[in-house]
């Protein structure tokens, strides 16, 4: 395939990668005069990388097909596993609640609580991404099992300027700061900041939220993309960023840690190592510091609930 026929928009591989990836073309000779390069992002992982024009084709059109149903149905794996883990955590919840009512031990507001009588109100989440197809998708995710999100697309290199304003016009009890990210070349420094894309935003991003809320507790922070600088996402006050050992993870990693959070009661911890393996690219991925939840039960149910006041999705 001639290298002047890549455009922006177009579905790649890298031939001096032996064709591993597909990629979205972001821009072609978006880095100046010198020889034609492309930016690219990864089709199913939070990647950024470039590479010479030259370097890369045209990917065929039935491997695009086949990585999108194959992402799709994960995703659609994820939904029913996350739903399944829910049931079996609310039944639990509510087993040890009708043990404590034998015994006289649960009053709330003055009187018993039945099973029947209780209702949870997932935490919120804001969802800042750098790529609008990857949010789309975590959106639809989000609504599928039911928790509250606001989402945005803001680029990574504005999401520090931006998240101060957001958080106090949407209040969230977790904040995601996602989109792409990579090391820069093979065999670069991993302990400098300059080896990475993306990674030096996402650090100001979370320094500035942290300014905003400085208690891990009161708002719990997701950060990083593809092989993102962990270490410095945590010192910088993240609860759980990506990505310990430099790989590429999946684009739905940040949401599968928001998600755990925001239904896990707040009365509850959410261990570092469950949510972490509760991802698709594990602990190789991504990390992270013990959390309390962001869920809260609450009584009596009503007819007409609570949506449109208070803590309304």
């Amino acid at each position: 395939m001639e290298a002047a026929k890549i455009r922006e928009g177009d579905s790649v591989v890298r031939k001096s990668y032996g064709s591993d990836l597909i990629f979205q073309v972001m821009c072609v000779d978006c880095d100046g005069p010198g020889e034609p390069r492309a930016r690219l992002k990864g089709l199913n992982v939070r990647l950024v990388a470039d590479a010479p024009v030259s370097d890369l084709e045209l990917a065929d059109e039935r491997a695009v097909i086949e990585l999108r149903r194959e992402t799709m149905r994960q995703s659609a794996e994820l939904v029913r596993a996350a739903r399944m883990r829910m049931q079996q955590e609310e039944q639990a919840r509510s087993k040890k609640e009708r043990r404590r009512s034998v015994f006289g031990l649960a009053r709330a507001l003055g009187a018993a609580a039945t099973a029947d009588d209780r209702f949870s109100l997932p935490g919120k989440v804001l969802h800042i991404d750098g790529d609008a197809d990857y949010l789309r998708d975590c959106m639809r995710y989000y609504k599928d099992l039911g928790v509250p999100a606001v989402g945005k697309h803001i680029k990574p290199e504005h999401q520090a300027d931006a998240v101060e304003n957001l958080l106090a016009e949407v209040s969230p009890d977790v904040l995601v700061l996602t989109g792409h990210d990579a090391l820069k070349r093979k065999g670069s420094d991993r302990a400098m900041m300059s080896s990475y894309w993306n990674s030096e935003h996402y650090v100001n991003a979370v320094r500035r939220a942290r300014r905003y809320e400085n208690d891990l507790d009161g708002l719990v922070i997701v950060a990083g993309a593809c092989q993102s600088f962990y270490e410095a996402l945590i010192e910088a006050g993240a609860n759980f960023a990506s990505a310990p050992e430099r790989v590429l993870i999946h684009c739905m990693d940040p949401v599968l840690i928001a998600e755990r959070i925001v239904n896990t009661p707040v009365d509850e911890m959410v261990l570092a190592d469950q949510a972490v393996d509760g991802t698709i690219t594990k602990r190789p991925g991504m990390g992270g510091v013990q959390t309390r939840g962001k869920m809260r039960v609450s009584i009596p149910r009503t007819a007409l609930g609570v949506n449109g006041a208070g803590r309304a999705r």
